[in-house]
């Protein structure tokens, strides 16, 4: 306010202090302790005159000034503080009306002013989801002809492309945000209809329609998801993608590989139903399945007559049959699928592979019936514990994460995937067994190697399931062997008493070492992601330790940096001797915000903040988990606290081990003793001692 009267300006409350760069925020008392040294600022309208100049603009005949007052309000919008005093005006009243009758009022005028109208008709768009994003309005406040006009947008052939993916966003947030608005959205909106935006050469318009087809998946009913990834599959969903957004001659953006994990994720929760079904041992139809498999694996199709003569050598029969088959109940196969996970999943893997792969059935089944009993593999067992660890691997019925963007391109190269997987990795378990020369009691052991197995493999992260394959036979039984003996003498701890004593004495300096590192690290800085509301609108910003450990630097960045970030460049900062605590997790207070977001738990585990002065704080949320150990550890040594996350007891554990390793090198083939050796008598005289003098 002295400003305003040390310029004499009159009515100071229509005027206010903007960001000159491009982001034109205004200060408020909210934000003004942001200001970085150096920040231009200049003197504008306030944001209520600012909103009902617009909010009378963007209503003139006048379509110059008209196109013109929208591209201002689609600026205007991202600022929380205008966007308040627009929509106080029901400005997003008006940008919906203007939606809807608009096109019909400029229908005429569209022919001679088509790049106008299509600018127009972008803009309002841009300012409605920049509106939106700050959550003042309700979603469930729209009408249908409102949806009806957006989704007719997302329909057309030929539409400008920035029109197209704010469509796009609209029906994403709207289907999100509301199960009255999925319902209606979903009446507007076919799979057929966003496929073609799939097959385009822009990712951006891609990964918009990805994320559309997966909130219509995430929010459609349970008794309509089976139907909808039925639609999927008719329309050849995953071999579009695969053609034109995984094998596309271009780099996969992060946006793009989230979007292609929640819709992996989603795909295999539709598992969750088979999994967690129990098999009826009455149910004939279910019995069927189990004979189908007897049936296939000895080709018993002459059975003998159904007469009373010979039921018990059928019986019998059967029995000697379901225990080649590797059952553990051999009476009535029906009670091993009794149990969830993986319930009537398992035997739907059972007969597809029998069915898709039977030639390698046959053989598995056949080799295993004709060892001794201690080292037959049971199939049967074998299948239902593998289908049980792979959904465990691939995490079925969970939710997906906010952050992750782990995605499989071998999973979108087949129709039935996790059965393809399976078929896979139960001939490995069966490779594996023989390589371990495995017994019964040995199955849990297996199981484990296998387990080893193909998470290794998945980390390579291959193409197809040809290459997963090719992956699992580099990793025989004998390699992992190799590579476990490799890791275990990288962290063996020797646990005599003399070797106890050393660690004692060197841990220390190995803490040190470790607290010079962290140090280190946030001298050198990170860049951090802002979290908000959509994705796509990713910001960033950097933070760095000073040289001298006194003081850390911190400021927005415009995208990710691809070098070292200048000095100058980070505008704000904090003396480290102000920080007061630094607190993680929930107690973060950004993590305590409402929003579905702020509750992931991915994102929860990577938050932390630092307390300083009075309720300030600054928050982060780590790019990754190893990110988050090195600031957690850094800060803590700055405040003279322990070092306590998981990376610390990890390098702790190498280097006391590597530096043992060193000091006992002359040692080597020496028996250490648990004890010390008994101090001896003293001698009976001393006449052997040298006389220096």
């Amino acid at each position: 306010m002295l400003i305003f009267l040390r310029w004499s300006l009159p009515n100071h409350e229509y005027y206010a202090l903007q960001h000159a760069d491009s982001s034109n925020f205004y200060i408020t008392e909210k934000n003004r302790n942001e200001i970085k040294n150096g920040t231009i600022l200049r003197l504008t309208k306030s944001p209520a005159q600012n909103a009902q100049q617009l909010h009378e603009r963007i209503q003139s005949s006048s379509m110059d000034a008209k196109l013109e007052a929208l591209k201002d309000l689609a600026s205007l919008s991202r600022d929380v503080t205008f966007a308040q005093e627009f929509i106080n005006l029901d400005g997003i009243s008006l940008l919906t009306q203007m939606v809807e009758s608009g096109t019909e009022r400029y229908q005429k005028l569209q022919k001679i002013m088509k790049p106008c109208f299509g600018d127009m008709l972008s803009f309002t768009l841009t300012a409605f989801v920049e509106l939106m994003d700050h959550g003042i309005v309700s979603w469930d406040t729209f009408s249908v002809a409102f949806i009806k006009k957006i989704a007719s947008f997302v329909n057309k052939s030929a539409i400008d492309i920035s029109i197209l993916q704010r469509s796009l966003a609209i029906l994403e947030s709207m289907v999100l945000n509301s199960h009255d608005l999925y319902q209606k959205v979903a009446q507007e909106i076919t799979i057929g209809q966003l496929i073609p935006h799939l097959q385009g050469s822009d990712q951006e318009i891609q990964t918009y329609t990805i994320a559309v087809i997966n909130a219509l998946f995430l929010k459609a009913p349970d008794d309509r998801r089976q139907e909808m990834a039925n639609i999927l599959a008719q329309k050849q969903l995953r071999s579009i993608i695969l053609t034109h957004v995984i094998r596309a001659q271009r780099a996969i953006n992060n946006e793009m590989a989230h979007q292609l994990y929640v819709l992996q994720v989603l795909t295999f929760n539709l598992l969750e139903d088979r999994m967690m079904t129990k098999m009826d041992p009455q149910d004939q139809a279910q019995r069927d399945i189990i004979f189908e498999l007897r049936r296939i694996a000895f080709d018993a199709e002459s059975e003998p007559n159904n007469s009373s003569g010979s039921m018990e050598k059928r019986k019998s029969m059967y029995t000697r049959d379901y225990k080649k088959l590797g059952f553990i109940n051999h009476v009535n196969p029906a009670m091993d699928f009794t149990q969830t996970p993986p319930g009537m999943l398992a035997l739907d893997n059972m007969l597809y592979f029998a069915k898709h792969h039977q030639d390698a059935y046959i053989r598995i089944v056949l080799e295993n019936s004709s060892r001794e009993d201690k080292h037959e593999c049971p199939f049967g067992r074998s299948s239902i514990e593998l289908t049980k660890m792979l959904c465990e691997i691939l995490k079925v019925g969970e939710l997906p994460s906010e952050t992750c963007n782990d995605f499989h391109p071998m999973f979108f190269t087949h129709d039935r995937s996790f059965e393809e997987f399976f078929c896979i990795c139960i001939q490995l378990l069966n490779k594996t067994w023989k390589e371990m020369r495995a017994t019964s009691e040995d199955f849990n052991k297996v199981m484990q190697v296998v387990k080893e197995q193909v998470m290794r493999a998945l980390t390579t992260k291959p193409s197809s399931l040809d290459q997963f394959k090719s992956k699992l036979q580099n990793l025989s039984y004998t390699e992992i062997l190799k590579i476990r003996q490799s890791e275990r003498m990288n962290q063996e701890d020797f646990q005599s008493r003399p070797i106890l004593e050393l660690k004692e004495k060197i841990q220390p300096e190995i803490l040190e070492l470790i607290k010079q590192q962290r140090l280190n690290r946030l001298v050198e800085g990170t860049c951090f992601r802002k979290l908000n509301a959509r994705r796509r609108q990713d910001k960033f910003w950097y933070c760095r330790l000073s040289p001298n450990h006194k003081v850390l630097h911190y400021g927005d960045l415009e995208e990710s940096p691809q070098g070292e970030v200048p000095h100058d460049s980070l505008q704000d900062k904090l003396p480290v001797a102000d920080i007061k605590a630094v607190v993680t997790g929930k107690d973060c207070p950004h993590m305590k915000e409402k929003g579905a977001l702020k509750q992931n738990k991915e994102v929860l585990e990577l938050a932390f903040s630092i307390l300083y002065d009075s309720n300030c704080q600054l928050n982060f949320i780590a790019p990754d988990k190893h990110e988050y150990c090195i600031w957690t550890d850094g800060l803590n040594a700055l405040l003279g606290k322990d070092m306590m996350s998981d990376l610390t007891r990890n390098d702790l554990d190498t280097l006391l081990s590597m530096e043992i390793k060193l000091r006992l090198l002359d040692l080597e083939n020496i028996q250490i003793p648990d004890a010390p050796p008994p101090i001896p008598k003293e001698p009976s005289n001393y006449d052997f001692v040298y006389d220096c003098n």
